[in-house]
C-alpha cells in the first residue's frame, strides 16, 4: 500500500480538487483508494459525528461513507477563542485512523490542510509531522498568483519544500496557470525544477468557473443584504471590478471584462447605470447606501442583484479577492468539471513512477 500526502506551501492552492482528481483517476484504474484528511479547520456536524466540511465532499464524490470522525480525527475552528491548543494526542489518533482507513487499499491519499510546513503545528499535525509518523509520499499542489507586474509560481517555496522533503517528494502539481503564463511554464519553470531534483507532474490550466461564486452566495460571504435583482442571484461571479474612475474609462475597462462584479460606492448612481447597461452580472454597492429608483429598476429589469454593504470600497475589495481566491467547489457539476481538468493535466506515468503505486486491474 502506498500513502501520498497532498500538501502545498500556501493555503487555498487546490488540495481538495486534487484529492478528488488522483482518488478517481486511480479508482478508474481498478485501484483500491483510502481518503483522509488528518486535520480539518471547517466543523461540521452529521448525525451527532464532527467531521470537516471539506473532507466530507471529497468522500462524496470519491464514493465513500468512512466514519467523518475518523476520517478527520481532529477538527478545530479557525477562531483561537474556540480551538484546543493544549495536550492531548492527536498525532496517535491520526496514526490509528491511518491504520484503519488505509486496510485493504492499494493507495491512501490524505488530504492536507492550509500549509505544508505551519498548519496544524500547535497540535503537532503540521504536514511534516504527518508525512513522517504516516511514511508518505508527497505531492505538491502549487497554485498560480497573481501580480500586477506579472504573476507566477512560487518557486522559492517549492525549492525549499524539496530540500525539506528529500526524497519523499513526488513530485508537484502547478495549478490555476492562465494561458498567459503556461509557455513560460513549460519552457522555463519545469525545466528549472527538473534541473534541481523536482518532478513536475502535470500543469492545471486557469478555468474561472472553479473559482466562481453565486450572486447569492457572495452577499452572504461579504455580510451584506441582496436588495433587488434577485431574479438573477444565481448569477456566477467571477472576478470584480472597482468603479472609481471616470465614467468614459469605466466604460471601456468594463465591457472588456466578462462575469465581472462591480464594486462601487453607493452614491455612484452614474457607474452604477453604467454596469448594468454593459451586462454586469452583479451590483455591490458600499458605504451602507441604497440604490435610487432606476438603478432599482433596471437591475430587475436585467436580472442582475444589487448588493449593499457597509464597509468602504476598499475593503470589499479585499474581501472579495479573498472569497474568489478560496472560493470552495461545491456544485458536483463544478467538481467533475475540475477534476477532469487535473486529471487531463495529470502526467500518469510519472506519478506511478514517483510513487510506487501498484498497477491497477484496468492498466
Amino acid at each position: 500500500m502506498v500513502g501520498i500526502y497532498i500538501g502545498s506551501t500556501a493555503a487555498a492552492a487546490g488540495k481538495n480538487l486534487a484529492c478528488m482528481a488522483l482518488g478517481l483517476v486511480l479508482g478508474r484504474d481498478g485501484r483500491s483508494v483510502g481518503y483522509m484528511k488528518p486535520y480539518g479547520q471547517r466543523p461540521r456536524m452529521v448525525d451527532d459525528r464532527t467531521g470537516d466540511i471539506d473532507a466530507m465532499l471529497v468522500q462524496e464524490v470519491l464514493g465513500q461513507n468512512a466514519d467523518p470522525e475518523v476520517v478527520t480525527p481532529v477538527v478545530e475552528p479557525a477562531n483561537i477563542r474556540a480551538m484546543s491548543l493544549r495536550g492531548g494526542n492527536a498525532l496517535e489518533r491520526v496514526g490509528a485512523a491511518y491504520t484503519a482507513l488505509s486496510r485493504g487499499r492499494d493507495v491512501m491519499l490524505v488530504g492536507g490542510t492550509g500549509s505544508l510546513f505551519h498548519t496544524g503545528r500547535a497540535r503537532g499535525l503540521d504536514g511534516l509531522a504527518l508525512v513522517r509518523r504516516l511514511d508518505l509520499r508527497v505531492v505538491l499542489v502549487e497554485r498560480y498568483h497573481p501580480h500586477p507586474e506579472g504573476g507566477g509560481i512560487d518557486h522559492d517555496a517549492i525549492l525549499y519544500a524539496a530540500d525539506v522533503l528529500g526524497d519523499r517528494l513526488a513530485g508537484v502539481l502547478l495549478n490555476d496557470l492562465p494561458e498567459s503564463y503556461q509557455r513560460d511554464a513549460e519552457e522555463v519553470l519545469v525545466p528549472y525544477l527538473a534541473e534541481h531534483g523536482v518532478r513536475v507532474l502535470g500543469l492545471v490550466p486557469h478555468d474561472p468557473l472553479l473559482h466562481a461564486i453565486r450572486a447569492s452566495d457572495l452577499a452572504v460571504r461579504l455580510g451584506g443584504r441582496l436588495v433587488c435583482g434577485g431574479k438573477g442571484s444565481q448569477r456566477l461571479v467571477e472576478g470584480f471590478l472597482i468603479g472609481t474612475m471616470q465614467v468614459e474609462n469605466f466604460m471601456s475597462h468594463f465591457r472588456r471584462h466578462a462575469n465581472t462584479a462591480t464594486i462601487v460606492g453607493g452614491d455612484r448612481t452614474d457607474l452604477q447605470l453604467v454596469a448594468l447597461e454593459g451586462q454586469c452580472p452583479c451590483l455591490v454597492l458600499t458605504g451602507n447606501m441604497p440604490p435610487d429608483e432606476l438603478i432599482r429598476q433596471r437591475s430587475e429589469q436585467h436580472g442582475a442583484p444589487v448588493i449593499v454593504v457597509r464597509e468602504d470600497t476598499y475593503t470589499v475589495a479585499r474581501k472579495m479577492e479573498e472569497i474568489l481566491n478560496s472560493q470552495k467547489l461545491r456544485d458536483l457539476v463544478t467538481i467533475r468539471r475540475g477534476a477532469d481538468i487535473v486529471a487531463g493535466a495529470l502526467d500518469r506515468a510519472a506519478l506511478l513512477a514517483q510513487t510506487g503505486i501498484p498497477k491497477g486491474e484496468n492498466r
